[in-house]
């Protein structure tokens, strides 16, 4: 039975989005190991409607580049190999290789997927997702790498909503300042 482990870049100040802007001057090879970690251990991707419209304008046409990153390619070669699920219930027909729909009882059908996917569900790029995911108990690891920045603004991971207690399992600090964290839902 698969997990669904969710992954953040995230600032100290909560901040999520775009970190593409702020996170590459802490990006080292203990980063780049987590990263790979999580690619390790997943069976399968889970996402939203608007990174999947993101991502598969992109990924498709990476694949392995001169002079490209050894992360991007790799990452590149696991993005598309990867069986992927969307969240969306506007999503009609995905163009992008091995790309599953999930809509209309989504907490039924993820519920299902779990208990078929050999390994972890991975997922990141979506604060909904994850808050609707931990409302609905179907979120069993929440992964952050933590920098040592304030963004100051942007979407946040956890804005106005209820509350969540998890529980810390796991923690590393890198040598940049980042921390790596790994939370699970805490017990009722």
């Amino acid at each position: 039975m698969g997990k669904i482990v969710s992954n953040f870049f995230i600032s100290l100040d909560g901040v999520v989005e775009s970190p593409e802007k702020w996170h590459f001057p802490y990006f080292n090879d203990e980063m780049g190991a987590a990263v790979e970690r999580g690619m390790r251990t997943a069976g399968a991707f889970l996402m939203g409607r608007v990174l999947y419209d993101a991502w598969s304008a992109y990924w498709p046409g990476q694949e392995r580049n001169p002079g490209t990153p050894e992360q991007a390619d790799a990452f590149a070669e696991f993005i598309n190999d990867v069986p992927k699920y969307v969240v969306s219930n506007t999503l009609k027909n995905p163009a992008w290789h091995d790309t599953t729909v999930v809509s209309g009882d989504v907490a039924t059908r993820l519920r299902k997927i779990k208990e078929e996917t050999d390994g972890d569900i991975g997922m990141f790029g979506s604060a909904t997702l994850v808050r609707w995911l931990l409302a609905n108990d179907l979120l069993d690891e929440l992964n952050l790498l933590v920098h040592p920045i304030v963004v100051g603004h942007g979407q946040r991971l956890f804005e106005q909503g209820p509350t969540h207690p998890l529980r810390l399992v796991r923690s590393e600090t890198f040598k940049t300042g980042v921390l790596d964290l790994t939370f699970t839902p805490a017990a009722g």
